[in-house]
């Protein structure tokens, strides 16, 4: 083995991992809130991983300013978090693992729209919006099978919430540009989003767990803390410094593919063939709207 070849090894077993995390992640969020109310499942992750990203933050020896450009970066980030996560445990309650991550990944077109349409920040080609087109058509497709699907209205609207709080928090801290270290901006945000999720406990006291979860939820509530909010933020910050952004947005494709199969053999949820034929179609637009980004990438080695 070469020396060239072992940090490509290394950047692709990271990249594997983030990938498999994502696709994990939804069906640890259905687990956890299969016993105890959502509200205080995303609770008791937030202070959980906010203590242990205060333990890597002083083994790293990473500052944690409190700044305002670096406190109003945190509300940012937090926006992702306790935005975005808050409805996406709401969800939980209405649609499958599978289909979760499938609407999910809408998200980078739903940006590249943002972008296009009101921030003017890129213009995009006939290409992306046939592949918007196609994927947008192939997701109706399979809320068309809904009997089947067991697919909520509901869980669908906050999906689409809990997309529009993600994209908008990506932006936000990119506007605000504060100078900070990927562990502090994450741990300033985590501990944002922790102190903001105490607000809710006046109106989720009364769904206070009174006894101790099953193994699986325990696996869900260890999954979405660990893994989830701190591995897998790790290994994006670390991709996102060393590979072109075209190539991490590839995961985009391969992480609803892997948490259907996921949910189907671990978590038996049931996904007719005609919903099969819609989230293929979901693909091959997804596919086409990334295919001008990668062909770039591509010629340019």
């Amino acid at each position: 083995m070469n020396s060239n070849s072992s940090p490509m090894i290394v950047t692709a077993s990271i990249y594997a991992l983030l990938v498999l995390i994502w696709a994990t992640t939804p069906l640890a969020i259905v687990w956890s809130v299969a016993e105890v109310h959502p509200m205080w499942v995303l609770i008791i992750r937030y202070f959980g991983a906010c203590v242990i990203a205060l333990a890597l933050l002083g083994i790293m020896r990473n500052p944690l300013p409190f700044d305002s450009t670096s406190m109003k970066s945190y509300v940012a980030g937090s926006l992702n978090l306790i935005g975005a996560q808050l409805f996406i445990y709401l969800a939980a309650n209405y649609l499958t693992s599978g289909l979760m991550a499938l609407i999910f990944g809408f998200s980078p077109l739903v940006a590249g729209l943002i972008g296009h349409l009101i921030l003017k920040t890129h213009k995009l080609v006939w290409l992306q919006w046939l592949g918007m087109t196609i994927a947008v058509a192939g997701l109706s497709f399979v809320f068309a099978d809904s009997a089947d699907s067991h697919i909520n209205p509901w869980g669908v609207v906050l999906m689409l919430i809990s997309m529009v709080s993600y994209i908008s928090s990506i932006f936000w801290v990119k506007q605000i540009n504060a100078p900070l270290k990927p562990m502090s901006q994450a741990t300033g945000s985590l501990l944002v989003s922790a102190l903001g999720s105490l607000l809710l406990i006046p109106f989720i006291w009364q769904h206070f767990p009174h006894q101790m979860p099953s193994v699986q939820a325990w696996l869900g509530f260890g999954f979405t803390m660990i893994m989830s909010s701190i591995v897998a933020m790790l290994c994006y910050f670390w991709l996102i410094r060393r590979l072109a952004a075209s190539t991490v947005s590839l995961s985009n494709v391969m992480t609803p593919i892997i948490a259907l199969i996921l949910g189907a053999t671990l978590n038996h949820e049931h996904i007719s063939s005609h919903a099969v034929l819609g989230i293929a179609v979901v693909m091959c637009g997804i596919v086409l709207y990334f295919f001008k980004e990668w062909r770039e990438q591509f010629f340019k080695r």
